[in-house]
């Protein structure tokens, strides 16, 4: 089986860092993927304030794609946290909805495109957990994260509403993985938090607040760097540091994609993992 591979925006723009490291963990892992042909973007939260079935016939567009390309059981690796939660939402509400899922693949079949009910959505964390198996994933560390303190950041769309591959209170899996390649990860009670996704570009203040808080409280737990699985979470939490910094004092600390902490200790080089889009170098600290 081939994973579809869906990029989203975030992975072909601010969030290139997130797509580099993530195929190449997989290239090394041995998973085969091939992304999807002709995809558009999943409408985000913003499209959902226009039109609701329009956002959601964006988003299962998507879906009949991967159906036509990998088959009726085709399984859809979303790595972005919003990507992977309007697809789901998509098929969600295909599902539960009648008169809603008969106006999205009456759209579709005037495209030409049929709705692939049993395509399947899924996290890379998923795959990697639940596919690769975290002994597999232990066996490929040939540079060992030892001495390295990482605060897993989930950020709140991966487990919530639809918690399918963890828990949604106390996600682990992202722990697990960093876990099995030699990290020690810090218990923290705000994984799940907020960081306030466009906040930042809207009400700023309110923003920059929120943000602080998860960096306040990650340095509190003795954590050295950040590992998270979402573009905006990264985006942040990262490039807001020297403002977060003049208005509540000093919070440097690298905010790495955990598929740049796997591809360290796999061994592969910083340009593989696009290192050098990061504004906090791990260096830095």
């Amino acid at each position: 089986m081939t994973y579809l591979y869906y990029p989203g925006c975030s992975l072909k723009g601010t969030g290139r860092g997130y797509e580099e490291s993530l195929l190449a963990v997989f290239d090394a892992l041995k998973l085969p993927w091939a992304e999807i042909e002709d995809w558009n973007c999943c409408g985000a939260t913003a499209y959902m304030a226009v039109d609701e079935v329009k956002a959601f016939t964006l988003a299962a567009r998507n879906l009949a794609i991967a159906r036509e390309q990998g088959g009726e059981t085709a399984q859809v690796i979303a790595p972005c946290s919003a990507c992977y939660l309007v697809l789901c939402k998509a098929q969600h509400v295909i599902h539960d909805s009648p008169e809603i899922g008969a106006r999205i693949t009456n759209a579709l079949q005037a495209a030409q495109l049929t709705y692939g009910i049993h395509v399947r959505v899924r996290h890379p964390l998923d795959v990697l957990v639940n596919d690769v198996g975290i002994e597999k994933l232990a066996a490929a560390a040939t540079t060992p994260l030892k001495g390295r303190k990482i605060a897993c950041y989930y950020g709140c769309q991966i487990v919530r509403p639809y918690a399918t591959f963890d828990d949604q209170y106390n996600p682990t899996s992202m722990d697990r993985v960093l876990g099995a390649l030699g990290a020690e990860t810090v218990e923290w009670p705000l994984k799940t938090r907020c960081c306030g996704g466009t906040l930042t570009g809207t009400i700023e203040e309110a923003g920059l607040r929120l943000n602080y808080i998860l960096l306040r409280e990650a340095k509190l737990r003795g954590a050295d760097a950040i590992a998270t699985a979402c573009p905006l979470c990264q985006f942040n939490l990262e490039c807001y540091q020297d403002k977060i910094s003049a208005e509540y004092g000093a919070t440097r600390l690298p905010v790495l994609y955990f598929s740049q902490f796997m591809g360290m200790a796999m061994g592969l080089s910083e340009t593989q993992l696009g290192m050098q889009r990061n504004f906090v170098p791990l260096a830095a600290v």
